[in-house]
């Protein structure tokens, strides 16, 4: 099968049986044998029973439905799991994402050897204040945390050689950041395209303020997991180590002073309580690095690589 398509969809029963009209064309039309895996992420809609109706006529498509709403993710990472197509996109169900970029991106991965291909919404259709400049913002943070030189990292447009999401895990709302996934798995051949973006036709977003500060925080856990998943003693215990030795320098510096110049009141001295706090932090640090080390050494994934190739 030469694509799998993975749609996640929340309440989208307007949109559904244009989209797949439209996908069946694109694919006729370009003679590519496909399957359309719709993933319901908990609709309080009819959408569940769109998708019923629509499999009776196309039977390329395969539904899964949530019972309740997991997230973008939770939803990918189950479309992921049932896609059998040698070349995997994703988009999204609001008719926002052009079918029409389908074939260039199949050919980007599946003649050019890209691992993935990220779409690039460089004209976006969206309320400047509420989307565009906050998702300006958020790439470009992205891109110098990750050094990945993408445009639009959360684009729902994207194409990926089955490999990639077979060796990488999307959970809690990392599916903004899976170039970073895929790279931190060793897929460094990532590029994009410039896709258009269409102005929504049906219903109101779904994704409200929150998912920026989400954003920002799993950005955080991206970066430190890439480094220091493995192994955290390396991060606690360095800034444990430097916090415990300048306390303990404190501490001595005033411990000479009391007893060798018979200066007083030492306790009373900001220092001395800054030096205390140090010790005890830097004693923590170490102690959570520790533990840290502890659990992932336990853990059931501690020795597991991707291995690419094996003669």
């Amino acid at each position: 099968m030469d694509i799998s398509l993975v749609i996640s969809l929340y309440n989208e029963e307007e949109s559904l049986p244009e989209l797949i009209e439209w996908i069946a064309q694109v694919m006729k039309e370009n003679k590519l044998s496909h399957e359309i895996i719709l993933i319901d992420d908990g609709s309080t809609d009819n959408s569940w029973d769109i998708i019923e109706q629509l499999s009776e006529i196309h039977t390329e498509i395969k539904g899964i439905k949530f019972r309740r709403n997991y997230g973008k993710s939770a939803a990918l990472f189950c479309g992921f799991d049932a896609a059998k197509g040698e070349v995997v996109i994703t988009m999204d169900a609001d008719l926002q994402d052009s079918p029409d970029e389908i074939p260039e991106l199949y050919k980007m991965v599946k003649e050019n050897g890209y691992d993935l291909v990220s779409g690039w919404k460089k004209k976006r259709k969206d309320p400047i204040f509420a989307k565009n400049i906050p998702s300006k913002l958020f790439n470009w943070t992205a891109r110098k945390a990750h050094g990945l030189k993408l445009h639009d990292m959360n684009c729902g447009l994207k194409a990926f050689n089955t490999n990639v999401i077979k060796s990488i895990e999307v959970y809690g709302d990392m599916h903004r950041y899976i170039p970073v996934l895929a790279k931190n798995a060793g897929f460094t051949k990532i590029g994009e395209k410039v896709v258009e973006h269409r102005a929504r036709k049906y219903g109101v977003s779904k994704f409200g303020i929150e998912r920026f500060i989400n954003g920002f925080l799993d950005l955080l856990t991206l970066a430190f997991m890439s480094r220091f998943g493995k192994r955290p003693m390396h991060f606690f215990g360095l800034m444990g180590t430097f916090s415990f030795f300048a306390g303990f320098v404190i501490l001595i510096y005033l411990s000479f002073a009391k007893f060798v110049y018979m200066q007083y009141k030492m306790t009373e001295r900001p220092l001395f309580y800054l030096g205390l706090l140090a010790v005890i932090f830097g004693s923590q640090l170490f102690l959570t690095g520790f533990l840290a080390e502890m659990i992932s050494r336990s853990s059931t994934e501690r020795n597991q690589y991707e291995v690419e190739k094996k003669i």
